[in-house]
């Protein structure tokens, strides 16, 4: 089959690579139907992400059909229509059964080289690296899903793969991240970072309450988005001091309730929050720290991959900043946020800006990477 493979940094092409198979009894195989580059997958892109293998199958967010069946799968049947969570949980661990899907003790199976990389082992990801597991992503033709009867999720036919396809991971994340900065009604939100979660951020700060929400970036497109269909007030500087005084002008010098980090590690190649080299600090974060109110909420959606120097943890420290991170307990959102799909309360297809075929990947990374033609998201059809 054909599938967008990792050869190093900036380097991903398109190769032949064997058809998945059963290797599991409760394993099945899906055909994609559509699949899409994620800002994360920049951080692989970019060399970042270690443990990563020569030839590595990319991609996390994807759905498809039902081809093949492990012969202890009971919920999945031939044809059904999935979408397919980037995390891989077993669904009986005791992490899986306090819902924290993401923390699976049994779904790496290379947990020796995740716990030297990150002290404990997390759940598998589709397409991220090998102390993740290993596993073969979704920018593919096929491919085979563990635990079957505990991720997938059945698509109905009322809706299209556009509409279905960001519950795989950016939908979800911009929740989480909206549900852990613990967002009361008439809070003001802060949100650095308009990319695609940055977008779903926006519009879950609104579902769970908040009275202002604020979108801060420096991408014109990303920022026009934010205020069309989302309803964001913005501001358009990325500066430290021009955020900051613009954030205690507009909330009367208090600084927002609640602040998310939905940029992570600044893995782009051109405009955004770059790292202060002088000071060794990641520009967003840092920025949250000083800006938050007194007492706020601060919460991490954006991915981290190694370690931050200089973040000044004695501002937040004294501010008694709470703080809330982690990869997405997708498992946990996928039927509440697709019955919001279902009731027409989002449309998250309204993210795409581009749609290309997966021979294309290579050129979709590059428009992707740097911002070209005003690429926020890209699409992918085998």
């Amino acid at each position: 089959m054909k599938a967008l493979c990792y050869h190093g940094k900036e380097d991903v092409r398109i190769d032949n690579v064997p058809d998945p198979k059963i290797e599991d009894p409760r394993d099945v195989i899906i055909k994609v139907t559509s699949t899409a580059i994620c800002g994360s997958d920049l951080h692989i892109y970019g060399d970042l992400m270690p443990t990563m293998k020569d030839g590595d199958v990319l991609g996390h967010e994807f759905m498809g059909e039902v081809v093949e069946l492990g012969k202890d799968v009971k919920k999945l049947k031939k044809g059904d229509r999935v979408v397919v969570p980037f995390t891989i949980a077993c669904g009986n661990c005791d992490y899986c059964d306090d819902h924290k899907y993401s923390l699976c003790d049994n779904s790496n199976p290379n947990e020796e080289l995740c716990r030297e990389n990150l002290g404990h082992s997390i759940s598998g990801l589709f397409g991220f690296s090998h102390m993740l597991g290993g596993f073969s992503g979704g920018q593919a033709e096929y491919v085979r899903i563990p635990y079957a009867d505990f991720g997938p999720i059945k698509v109905p036919d009322s809706l299209s793969d556009e509409q279905s396809l960001f519950l795989s991971d950016i939908f979800p994340t911009g929740y989480m991240g909206a549900e852990n900065a613990d967002i009361k009604q008439g809070d003001t939100v802060a949100i650095w970072g308009c990319g695609p979660v940055g977008q779903f951020a926006i519009q879950s700060a609104w579902m769970l309450g908040a009275k202002r929400v604020i979108a801060i970036d420096v991408v014109k497109e990303r920022l026009d988005m934010a205020e069309k269909h989302s309803k964001a007030e913005v501001i358009r500087t990325v500066d430290a001091d021009e955020v900051y005084a613009k954030l205690m002008e507009m909330t009367g010098g208090k600084g927002p309730d609640c602040c998310i980090d939905a940029v992570g590690a600044e893995a782009h190649g051109t405009e955004g929050f770059k790292k202060d080299l002088d000071k060794g600090q990641p520009n967003a974060l840092a920025q949250i720290f000083k800006s938050c109110k007194k007492g706020g909420n601060v919460s991490i959606p954006g991915v981290y991959v190694g370690e931050v120097d200089g973040l000044p943890m004695g501002m937040a420290m004294n501010k008694s900043l709470n703080l809330k991170m982690g990869q997405t307990h997708m498992q946990h959102y996928l039927d509440p946020l697709l019955k919001k799909v279902e009731e027409g309360k989002i449309d998250p297809s309204f993210i795409i800006t581009h749609r290309m075929k997966l021979s294309e990947a290579p050129e979709a990374y590059k428009k992707f990477r740097n911002k070209e033609d005003g690429c926020v998201k890209v699409v992918l059809t085998p």
